[in-house]
């Protein structure tokens, strides 16, 4: 006999559960705590299963019926309805945490695991959040082309072109990442580079005429009040590094006997270590700064706590201060104007000063192989440098002596024993 609405209502829960029947095979268990639950018994190759189809009164009567036939039509159609509805819930369970954000982060957290920058991984982590009210809860294999070129246009049409072009290339890596992981069949940022504005991008400001530049570095000799900013920005043109690495110096990684700086790898953009020779000028700056901040593990700490480092934007934030604009000069300018003012000596040999500069070029061999050969000829140009600075500091434009076994054509690119030091060489480093 069919069941009616009226007869479920009506059913009150007894001290043992009872079982109510409808046509079919469909049953409504009645718990003694009055809970009313649906149930199909069924036999799938000889195998007699029970599938639950619902609780009432959320599952009514007509919906328990639908269900009980579509359960039907998959045992019709060779297909077990209890494993089928076993694995749509998982699927649904895998739907509901490989979100574009879930992997998103997943894919972040794997490369500061294989040892990605800091800072490279907070800009991923601001793609991760630029996308997340757009695509953040969205499964990564429905995400469509059109819809993340939608969030990416919000940011374009702010005129903010290069970080549409930023979180477009983050997606694609993440797509990636979904697909190789087996979440994901398509990428959809791959084609959607050409569907952005193309932005050129504007190289950072930096001073290059020798006079320009000498004027700078008397400007940055006014004292800043906080002692430490002058220190970093006057130590800045000294050495080659990159503001980021320069902020984040410890006191434990500078070798004071062989007058190095060993930048560990894991602090570098190319995450290999590099040693920085420091200059007469640049120890007598570390003495100083030693003075003010050497309480914190950081050579330069950050004015509200030792034990964090200097905010990345001290630097520059000193230079406006001093009337420095941004389209004259920029803390990682002073990059650009050490290798542009060394390379137009003719002094000093293009490799030398490539690798003071970190830079490890598309040769990798080449890198290698040259490791150690400009290393005595880096420590000498550094003291250059720095005597070469305080010249224009003083407002004259005149090169200091170089070393005689500096060779000013750069003939060979083959490691070579004919230089030889005289006594105006730079501090020998044996082992460094």
């Amino acid at each position: 006999m069919a069941l009616k609405d009226t007869h479920i209502r009506a059913a009150k829960p007894l001290d043992k559960q009872y079982k109510m029947y409808d046509e079919g095979g469909l049953v409504l268990l009645v718990r003694p705590y009055g809970q009313k639950l649906w149930r199909l018994k069924y036999r799938f190759r000889g195998i007699e299963y029970q599938l639950s189809l619902g609780t009432y009164p959320a599952t009514g009567l007509k919906d328990a019926r639908k269900r009980r036939d579509e359960a039907k039509e998959l045992l019709e159609s060779g297909v077990n309805p209890g494993v089928e509805k076993k694995r749509e819930a998982l699927n649904a369970r895998l739907v509901a945490t490989n979100t574009f954000g879930i992997i998103a982060r997943e894919f972040s957290e794997k490369l500061l695991k294989e040892g990605i920058a800091p800072a490279t991984k907070a800009r991923n982590d601001r793609c991760i959040i630029q996308l997340d009210d757009d695509l953040g809860h969205r499964p990564v294999a429905e995400i469509e082309a059109y819809e993340l070129l939608a969030a990416l246009k919000k940011y374009e049409r702010r005129g903010l072109h290069e970080t549409a072009h930023r979180i477009r290339s983050f997606a694609t890596r993440v797509f990636r990442y979904a697909i190789y992981t087996g979440r994901a069949k398509v990428n959809p940022a791959a084609d959607l580079a050409g569907a952005l504005v193309t932005h050129k991008k504007k190289h950072l400001a930096a001073i290059t005429d020798p006079l320009e530049f000498g004027q700078l570095l008397r400007t940055i000799e006014t004292p800043d009040k906080y002692a430490l900013t002058t220190l970093a920005l006057r130590l800045t043109p000294h050495l080659f590094v990159r503001p980021g690495e320069l902020r984040h110096m410890e006191w434990s990684e500078l070798d004071f006997e062989r007058n190095v700086w060993r930048i560990p790898g894991a602090k570098m953009k190319m995450r290999t270590e590099h040693v920085v020779p420091l200059s007469r000028q640049a120890l007598e700056i570390l003495d100083e700064a030693k003075l003010h901040g050497g309480h914190s593990k950081y050579v330069f700490p950050s004015i509200r706590s030792g034990l964090r480092p200097m905010s990345e934007n001290t630097v520059t934030a000193a230079l406006r201060r001093l009337g420095i604009s941004g389209d004259e000069m920029t803390a990682h300018g002073f990059r650009s104007t050490a290798s542009t003012l060394l390379n137009e000596t003719g002094c000093w040999s293009p490799d030398a000063i490539e690798r003071s500069l970190a830079h490890k070029g598309a040769d990798k061999v080449r890198v290698i192989y040259h490791r150690g050969v400009h290393w005595k000829e880096r420590v000498a140009m550094a003291q250059w440098w720095s005597d070469y600075i305080d010249n224009l500091r003083a407002g004259k434009d005149k090169y200091p002596p170089v070393p005689r076994w500096i060779r000013i054509e750069y003939e060979s690119d083959a490691p070579t024993n004919e230089r030889e030091t005289d006594d105006t060489d730079a501090r020998s480093l044996e082992g460094v």
